[in-house]
């Protein structure tokens, strides 16, 4: 599996979370909501770095009502690929939620998600994660499927960021694009010292 790494170098004055997080041009439902992928805390003038391989998975946890600044902590994460146990079920019995009935279906490229008619309303979130974090999630409710089919974007923010941490996209402004030329998998990447961001 090809590994990519971004190593972040924190050139401001100031002590924060440094967050690395997704976002799809094919994923176009508002109640879909992006996740804090990974986030660590950095001091000025020191450096962390992020490691992470191109694996999905399934992933729900009881998070209540999905909004902004919910921390979404997977109660359970089941490995899926875009080929095969690509499609799985998300069930509520004897007072908790499960996957089962994970199964390879539809067409290679999308995961596949089934709420079914034993879901409450408003108690938990489901979606998908990349290796091993969620990425995506949006609120469980039952007999909903939910399709999606990833071709992820990847963003670097800094500011107050704990990992699982639902974000409000729209109200980030000190973010920055990271691009993987063809055949490049390793990132550099500075927060200078006006807070703007360098990759190079």
């Amino acid at each position: 599996m090809t590994q990519y790494s971004v190593t972040v170098a924190n050139n401001s004055v100031n002590t924060g979370a440094i967050c690395i997080y997704q976002t799809s041009p094919d994923i176009t439902d508002p109640k879909v909501m992006s996740l804090a992928w990974f986030s660590k805390v950095a001091h000025p003038k020191t450096k962390v770095q992020f490691d992470w391989g191109i694996d999905y998975s399934f992933v729900w946890d009881e998070t209540g009502v999905l909004i902004p600044g919910v921390k979404f902590d997977a109660s359970q994460t089941l490995p899926a690929s875009l080929t095969n146990n690509n499609q799985v079920t998300l069930s509520y019995s004897e007072g908790a939620f499960e996957f089962e009935q994970q199964t390879t279906g539809g067409k290679n490229g999308t995961l596949y998600i089934t709420n079914d008619s034993s879901l409450p309303l408003n108690q938990a979130s489901v979606g998908v994660g990349m290796s091993g974090a969620g990425t995506f999630v949006v609120q469980a409710q039952p007999n909903i499927n939910l399709t999606f089919t990833p071709h992820p974007t990847y963003w670097i923010t800094f500011g107050n960021y704990t990992p699982g941490q639902v974000l409000d996209i729209g109200q980030i402004t000190n973010k920055q694009q990271l691009e993987f030329a063809p055949n490049t998998y390793n990132l550099s990447v500075q927060l200078k010292n006006d807070n703007t961001w360098y990759v190079g």
